[in-house]
């Protein structure tokens, strides 16, 4: 046994591991990022340890989770449980697919784990081993529903095991078909947790996974008690602090979205001077952010924060692709800015993010087409729109590229403004209209666009068809409530179809979105003009 430690230490020390500068992951306390109960057949010496490894885990904090296992596996060559943790590492679950070289490593990482010292181990280790195996002919979807299959014998095999429930409850999110309308894969994670939370509430992964499982127009309502509960369970742990503005931007809660995000933004600063990994993922949040002063008409505040990231040097994201996160968050951002504020002819000049991934510079190209479109100029709209084809045309010659669909819809919305303008109306209704009623999913996280049936009401209402654009409006609204502009869209067409009632109640309610800000989207008179105009 003295020469399979030796054997498994050597391999540790060749797999390439995230950089331990400090390990001042061993400084975060129970205060600090929950706790949970999980125990395990290794050393005493590492059991807290383990369990502070698996509370980094719960809250995403992968790097400092896989820098504490990998610890454990030193002091404790033994420990078979270690490799579990270090292989749950390795896959961000609901983040991303792990590529063919994260695959390779976490197979290696599993190959050389310990024999199990009991059948509960065992089985955890086989679960997370399932994920990975075969992964030249079993795709991403098949290998997380394995897995997740595996988690649920575990679940019901051992029933005092929490953190098999809080796993499987996560394994079930992660294997979410992308065509799961009726949510079962959420509802049956939310009815485990549920039931976990109401006896652990302090337990970091039962609110996260909670938020998750709820994280939906017609479900965020229901998991508003856990985004209250998160950020105290896990106060320095960066995704925890901002996990709860999933929720928040659900239900059109923007200051609450915005304290989150600031917290969170706070907590990855610190840590990144503490040398703890991560300091990527403020870049989610600052996203978060600038969408939600946006909708609160706090343009000043947006913009602001994004001249900020510009201003920030190149960093590395988390997955260890090379690709600079800031990126994403600037194109998303610098869209938003423009489109929110309806500033069409700004738009319209908009320039692209040096180092975009092509899905994202659909975003500009869209931004800039629609702006073109709107401020009269077809000529550069129809540029823009060629743009976007021929990235279109790129994509679908990739295999498996998630992309197409969404630059399709880009190339959709600017194709619509061009038929308006060309006096193509019923083109360009039937274009939008089609987009709005396959829209269900809400984009009040995301940014970086105008939600389908808000356009819809723009497009509708700039026709002086403002009867039909209320109907568009009040459609967006229960998908995106509280967006500034929905409101304002809504007050509009509602007062020049006659209806004075609902003019003034969608009135009182942008007014109290607004409240405080100058923008001049807030200041809301009699008026007959279309948004943008």
């Amino acid at each position: 046994m003295k020469y399979l430690g030796c054997a498994i230490i050597l391999f540790l020390c060749s797999v390439p591991a995230i950089s331990d500068e400090g390990q001042h992951h061993e400084d975060l306390t129970p205060e600090q990022i929950g706790t949970v109960h999980f125990p395990i057949s290794c050393a005493v010496s590492v059991q807290k340890p383990f369990e502070r490894g698996v509370t980094l885990l719960h809250s995403f904090w992968y790097e400092e989770a896989q820098k504490e296992f990998e610890a454990i596996a030193r002091q404790d060559p033994q420990c078979s449980m270690a490799y579990w943790g270090i292989a749950m590492s390795l896959w961000h679950q609901l983040w991303n697919h792990p590529n063919a070289s994260t695959m390779k490593n976490a197979n290696e990482v599993l190959s050389h784990a310990p024999k199990a010292k009991t059948p509960r181990e065992r089985d955890y280790i086989e679960a997370i081993a399932t994920f990975y195996a075969d992964s030249d002919h079993l795709n991403y979807q098949q290998r997380a529903s394995a897995c997740s299959n595996a988690m649920e014998r575990i679940y019901h095999k051992y029933p005092d095991d929490r953190e098999a429930a809080a796993f499987y409850a996560l394994s079930l999110l992660a294997s979410e078909p992308d065509n799961d309308a009726g949510n079962v894969n959420r509802q049956k994670a939310a009815a485990v947790l549920e039931q976990l939370f109401a006896v652990e509430p302090d337990h970091p992964g039962v609110a996260h996974y909670l938020i998750h499982s709820y994280d939906k127009p017609e479900l965020a309502h229901l998991g508003l008690p856990a985004a209250r509960r998160y950020a105290q369970i896990a106060p320095a742990a960066p995704h925890a602090l901002h996990m709860p503005s999933h929720i928040f931007a659900r239900l059109g809660l923007w200051q609450d979205d915005i304290d989150s995000n600031l917290a969170s933004i706070a907590a990855t600063r610190k840590s990144a001077a503490m040398h703890l990994g991560g300091e990527g993922h403020q870049f989610h949040a600052i996203g978060f952010l600038v969408y939600a002063y946006l909708q609160l008409g706090r343009d000043a505040d947006a913009k602001h924060v994004i001249e900020e990231v510009r201003s920030m040097p190149p960093m590395h994201d988390m997955y260890g692709t090379g690709y600079d996160p800031r990126i994403s968050t600037l194109v998303d951002s610098e869209s938003s800015y423009a489109l929110e504020r309806r500033q069409w002819s700004d738009a319209a000049r908009l320039n692209p993010v040096e180092g975009a991934e092509a899905g994202e510079g659909a975003i500009t190209y869209a931004t800039r087409g629609i702006g073109a479109a709107r401020s009269g100029d077809l000529g550069a709209a129809r540029k823009d729109l060629a743009e976007i084809e021929s990235i279109h045309n790129e994509l679908s010659k990739q295999k498996g590229s998630s992309s197409r669909k969404f630059v399709d819809q880009c190339r959709r919305q600017v194709l619509a403004w061009i038929d308006h303008a060309d006096g193509k109306d019923p083109e360009a209704i039937t274009l939008l209209r089609d987009m709005a009623n396959k829209e269900s999913d809400g984009i009040s996280d995301v940014g970086g666009e105008i939600p389908p049936n808000e356009m819809l009401g723009d497009l509708l209402l700039d026709m002086k068809r403002p009867q039909e654009a209320l109907s568009a409006y009040e459609a967006d609204l229960k998908l995106n409530p509280n967006r500034l502009n929905g409101l304002r869209g809504a007050t509009q067409a509602a007062q020049l179809a006659g209806k004075t009632v609902e003019a003034s109640q969608y009135r009182a309610e942008l007014l109290k979105v607004c409240s405080g800000s100058q923008s001049e989207r807030c200041q809301m008179e009699q008026s007959h003009s279309a948004p943008g105009q």
